[in-house]
């Protein structure tokens, strides 16, 4: 019975009456997968329980059948050694397309090939490492020798592309997953990809080496008086609508933010003008769930860090309250995607049946 308490008028209620959802220790001791952890983190607060509450989505929008999951990835989370990550999440099934940067992209190919990446020791001189071919990434460094091989796969992929063919990102990266098939041992995203008839599409394929080397391999055709090879970001667009226009449901992985972030989600906005605009008779697309894994504060006003709620007054995202299943993780990806994914892995039993 809810009591009044003196002079204030405050009415003091019994928070178990209210239904109000109680916290709980986090007990160490109890704790035996990492599963387990991520579920205890999920009763706690702050960042744990973003954690929690995230993987509890993931794992919803996993297990539903008529859910195509988009997985968008920006930052150099193949640098900071994420990539087999990526690898599991396209080989087990859950992620069905991907949008990403182009330099992801290409640092993962470095990886898929057998090299290496390196740890940057903060006394080394940024110069220095200039002249010594080693380029840095935060903490770490990726040798030039790396990119100039990464140039000699995709020549050799872009060499037998036939001129009459428009090139785009998702062709592209189909075709030089299609060539680490045949020619690399490792593990690597592209190579996933291919082997799973998982789409990878790069809104800004320019600004990237992939993109560099594309127009290095334009200029030697040139020379030669051969016909260029042309690139259409269209056709990426076009087929990323007309997959995502043929689901049933929609949900999206979102690591970082930046420009495949925006791209993957405006879909809904393409969508909506289709039909507003009087181009197509179609219902509204919007993406049904959505888990967000990005260190990036609302308050700077970018889009890498707005929120969900604020995609929904654009048309991207099913609301809450008409049933969509929205997380947002404010974190560093390489701290929380690998507790999310090990724990979405074991939830749905991914590691024992790859090991059988």
């Amino acid at each position: 019975m809810a009591k009044k308490k003196g002079v204030t008028g405050r009415i003091l209620h019994d928070p178990i009456k209210d239904h109000l959802t109680p916290m709980f220790p986090l007990d160490l001791s109890k704790i035996r997968t990492v599963d387990e952890l991520v579920r205890a983190m999920g009763r706690t607060a702050f960042t744990g329980r973003q954690i929690g509450d995230g993987v509890d989505v993931l794992e919803e929008m996993a297990r539903d059948k008529d859910c195509f999951i988009v997985m968008t990835l920006a930052g150099a989370m193949t640098v900071a050694k994420m990539g087999l990550i990526f690898c599991d999440l396209i080989e087990s099934g859950i992620v069905r397309a991907i949008v990403s940067t182009g330099a992801l992209m290409a640092h993962g190919l470095v990886e898929a090939t057998g090299l290496k990446h390196y740890r940057y020791d903060p006394k080394m001189d940024d110069r220095e490492l200039f002249k010594a071919g080693y380029n840095r990434v935060y903490d770490s460094l990726e040798p030039e020798t790396n990119l100039d091989h990464v140039e000699e796969v995709v020549e050799a992929v872009l060499w037998d592309w036939d001129p009459d063919e428009i090139v785009c990102s998702w062709k592209l990266n189909r075709r030089i997953g299609e060539h680490l098939l045949k020619h690399a041992e490792g593990r690597g995203i592209l190579k996933s990809a291919a082997a799973h008839n998982v789409p990878i599409f790069v809104p800004a394929f320019s600004d990237s080496e992939l993109g560099i080397d594309f127009v290095l391999h334009k200029k030697q055709r040139s020379r030669k008086g051969i016909p260029t090879l042309r690139f259409d970001p269209f056709e990426d667009f076009e087929h990323y609508a007309k997959t995502m226009l043929a689901t049933k449901r929609m949900g999206i992985l979102t690591i970082g933010g930046g420009v495949p972030r925006n791209w993957a989600q405006q879909f809904g906005v393409y969508a909506e003008l289709l039909a507003r605009r009087g181009y197509e008779k179609i219902p509204l697309k919007r993406y049904n769930y959505g888990v967000r894994i990005c260190p990036e504060p609302v308050h700077w006003g970018g889009l890498s860090g707005s929120t969900y709620t604020e995609a929904v007054s654009w048309g991207k995202f099913v609301p809450p309250e008409e049933g969509g299943h929205l997380a947002e993780v404010f974190d560093d990806a390489t701290v929380a995607l690998p507790l999310m994914a090990a724990a979405l892995f074991e939830r749905l039993g991914y590691f024992k049946k790859k090991r059988r």
